[in-house]
């Protein structure tokens, strides 16, 4: 039995991924979020706000919703919610608790803003604001 090497498989995995399947999995990822996603990415070149607090404001809408939702409303990959709720919890703006099999996030919104410009408000200021626009 002939063996592929490992640049004949990258080859493989990367087409594969490219058609939307996992490699080594044959299963297709779902249409709907990474056509949700890309119409967001079309709908806005660039915005004010970042994807860290994009992805705080979906936290505080829903504190219980799974990381693949967030994603898609954000407009980012899975991964880089994860990485995104690392650097959140890491710096003190959230906390997470296990609620079997769930996570449940907590937004610690008397945090000041990290930059200079901005550090005379908290979390709580900018989640207020964006709340009160959605309310009207």
């Amino acid at each position: 039995m002939k063996r592929k090497s490992a640049s004949s498989r990258s080859v493989r995995d990367a087409s594969a991924d490219k058609k939307g399947t996992s490699p080594g999995r044959g299963v297709a990822a779902p249409r709907s979020i990474s056509a949700q996603s890309e119409q967001i990415r079309q709908e806005a070149r660039w915005t004010f706000l970042t994807n860290h607090s994009h992805v705080l404001i979906v936290l505080y809408h829903n504190p219980s919703i799974v990381l693949r939702e967030v994603a898609s409303l954000v407009g980012i990959t899975e991964r880089a919610v994860q990485r995104i709720i690392a650097d959140l919890e890491e710096e003190g703006f959230i906390e997470r608790e296990k609620v079997g099999r769930q996570n449940h996030y907590r937004i610690l919104s008397h945090q000041p803003l990290r930059h200079p410009i901005e550090s005379h408000r908290t979390i709580g200021d900018l989640l207020d604001l964006i709340e009160a626009e959605s309310a009207e």
